[in-house]
């Protein structure tokens, strides 16, 4: 890997948990200094702005996730099972690692960037539908396969089951009690295991 790609690589890594607990406003230049010990001139002849890092470190956080849910889905083959990966991973990971530092970037960018930063808020949308369409497939399939009835709403399903972890995680940040999280998580396996 070039020098250059090297150092772009390394700011990311070292600014993820910086942009992910304190966000896009309240991350400053100096906090990207203070965590990759480069200089403004270099941070800034590898991007062109602040935006351009905290896109690429959102771009970094949602991976890692991506890839915790996606290796524990592939333990199970059934649809149910692989729904309850997110109540494993999200009950059992999200406040520490190997979640990105300051748990859910998903949420917290949302929150972050609602109103401040339109690019931001787009790619927290674009992973919240991805989400929402990853749990509608495996719902539909589920359906096919005969392990869930036919009567349920995939797509109203989906988003109860994303908009209630995403708030269980919320609820339990804001209040400092993983016992909130833990609760809630074992309604979302109780909603599971009644499809």
């Amino acid at each position: 890997m070039p020098k250059a790609e090297l150092t772009k690589a390394l700011i990311i890594e070292k600014t993820a948990s910086v942009f992910n607990k304190k966000g896009f406003a309240g991350t400053s230049l100096t906090d990207i200094e203070e965590a990759t010990g480069l200089t403004k001139g270099s941070i800034y002849s590898n991007f062109t702005s602040k935006d351009d890092v905290a896109l690429a470190v959102f771009d970094y956080n949602l991976k890692t996730v991506n890839t915790i849910v996606n290796t524990e889905m592939s333990r199970y083959s059934s649809s149910r099972e692989r729904l309850m990966a997110y109540v494993k991973v999200y009950g059992k990971h999200v406040l520490d690692h190997p979640f990105p530092a300051g748990g859910c970037p998903i949420l917290n960018t949302a929150i972050d960037a609602d109103d401040t930063h339109p690019e931001l808020r787009k790619r927290a949308s674009a992973a919240v539908i991805a989400w929402k369409d990853t749990v509608v497939g495996l719902i539909r399939k589920g359906i096919r396969e005969g392990e869930f009835t036919g009567s349920i709403d995939p797509e109203e399903t989906a988003l109860t089951m994303v908009a209630t972890i995403e708030g269980a995680v919320m609820i339990s940040k804001v209040t400092g009690k993983i016992a909130f999280l833990k609760t809630v998580m074992k309604s979302v396996e109780n909603m599971i295991n009644d499809l």
